[in-house]
């Protein structure tokens, strides 16, 4: 909006009148959203309580309540270790679900597929080859697997030496099945050659042994009880094969480990075996996708410190878990549980108490990150608000005193310069202040006079009456 300077020069054009306009307006939005501190500070407050809700909404900072294993064949020790969890966990409230596989590579390969609902699994060392393992990690080492190699006939110093024989390599999937055809290719055995790979399939390897349906079986250690290898070292002719490179195999290959059966350790009257036998395997990873939450890997590894921590025949008490790295990196918060444990939280208070109290954290700390900085503003900012109020009527006010002192001055012009000028009065006089910035209000209804008396002076002095 725009009005005319005066009649005689209708082409002047004066732009005071939008600027009281947009002054008006702008009072009315602070006279809404800035009336006295504590509405500012209301306004702040409603701010970091939507802030807060939001993140709660969108992201879930409790621990689920729930897992899913994928384990082993029945009657594996991968199984076995699945169900302790299971036990473990469900003392903390958490739900486990175990799923039976084909093994370590069957594991591995549920665990690399989005599609499939499993959270960790237990793998070997050694089965990822070229695959792809970035969205997998590891929570550490939880047992050695050592390969046992039982054979018929003269004792055996090289692997070489079971070349031509009929070799049982274990369930195609399985761990042994997959470290054993490593070793042979490494000694230049190759199924399709003058090797037999027969297959017993899920039968005991042991009675395919001794009713000479085969000459070797590869087994690893979870799969061979106690019991098992004192029947096969009991029997004539049975030997258990003695890596005597096993130093060797483990610097060609990284994530094997040299492992040792004491002599006597299997019978002590017997003294079987009769002397010290060097083993090789890899160890047994607890495999995770790398989206766990970070108080399920702690609430893993305790179980795992509770199963796998006491002594064996091939481990010290305490041994494991560790954080043993080998084709999977060890996971953040696994790394952080081996130097500190649990988080205070879930070390201190049950699983479902500190559940609540980490959500209701997750609410609070984003809360009170943006509450404490505005809150230390909002007296600045409140002041800011009434300051400006103020002083955005100066800008109009000095601009119509600047067009009054334009040519021409003539009485139209000024008459109609008079007239905004109540109008600003009369919308400043509206405008709500508390009593600590009265000074700037009554200051500017002061100038707002003066102007009006710079006006009013200009006006000519009337005519004298006549007598």
């Amino acid at each position: 909006m725009r009005f005319l300077a005066s009649r005689k020069n209708p082409a002047r054009i004066i732009s005071v009148k939008p600027k009281i306009y947009f002054a008006r307006m702008a009072a009315k939005l602070n006279g809404l959203f800035g009336r006295g501190q504590i509405v500012s500070i209301g306004v702040i407050l409603l701010l970091a309580l939507a802030l807060g809700t939001a993140i709660l909404m969108f992201m879930n900072f409790t621990a689920p309540n729930s897992i899913t294993i994928t384990s082993g064949p029945k009657g594996s020790s991968f199984e076995r270790y699945a169900e302790r969890y299971k036990q473990i966990l469900a003392r903390e409230g958490v739900t486990v679900k175990v799923l039976t596989s084909g093994g370590s590579m069957d594991n591995f390969r549920k665990l690399s597929d989005p599609k499939a609902a499993v959270d960790i699994g237990f793998v070997l060392g050694g089965e990822v080859n070229e695959a792809d393992i970035g969205n997998l990690m590891s929570l550490g080492s939880i047992a050695y697997q050592p390969l046992m190699i039982f054979y018929r006939g003269e004792p055996k110093k090289l692997l070489s030496d079971f070349k031509g024989m009929r070799l049982d390599t274990g369930q195609e999937g399985s761990g042994a099945h997959s470290l054993a055809l490593a070793l042979l290719k490494a000694n230049g055995i190759e199924p399709g050659g003058d090797t037999a790979f027969a297959d017993t399939g899920s039968g005991d390897l042991a009675s395919a042994l001794l009713e000479n349906r085969v000459d070797a079986i590869f087994v690893m250690g979870d799969s061979t009880s106690t019991d098992m290898m004192r029947k096969l070292m009991h029997t004539p002719d049975v030997h258990l094969f003695n890596f005597t490179q096993a130093d060797a195999y483990t610097r060609r290959i990284n994530y094997l480990n040299k492992l040792e059966l004491p002599e006597g350790s299997l019978d002590f009257g017997k003294n079987l075996p009769a002397e010290k036998i060097n083993l090789i395997g890899p160890t047994v990873e607890i495999i995770a996708r790398d989206n766990l939450h970070p108080v399920l890997s702690d609430q893993l590894l305790e179980a795992a410190r509770e199963v796998h921590g006491t002594p064996g025949l091939f481990k010290k008490r305490g041994e494991f878990p560790a954080p043993q790295e080998h084709e999977f990196r060890i996971s953040p918060d696994a790394s952080r549980y081996y130097v500190s444990g649990k988080s205070f939280l879930y070390r201190t208070f049950p699983f479902g108490i500190a559940s609540v109290i980490t959500r209701i954290l997750a609410f609070v700390v984003p809360v009170a990150l943006l509450l404490i900085p505005a809150l230390k503003l909002a007296p600045a900012i409140y002041r800011w608000r009434m300051e400006s109020r103020i002083n955005r009527w100066y800008r109009v006010l000095l601009d119509l005193e600047r067009d009054a002192f334009k040519p021409p001055v003539d009485p139209e012009r000024r008459e109609e310069l008079l007239r905004h000028l109540d109008h600003i009065e009369n919308t400043v006089s509206k405008i709500v202040v508390p009593a600590s910035f009265g000074d700037l209000f009554y200051g500017l209804r002061g100038h707002i006079i003066f102007v009006r008396n710079t006006l009013l002076s200009q006006r000519p002095a009337p005519p004298p009456e006549s007598k």
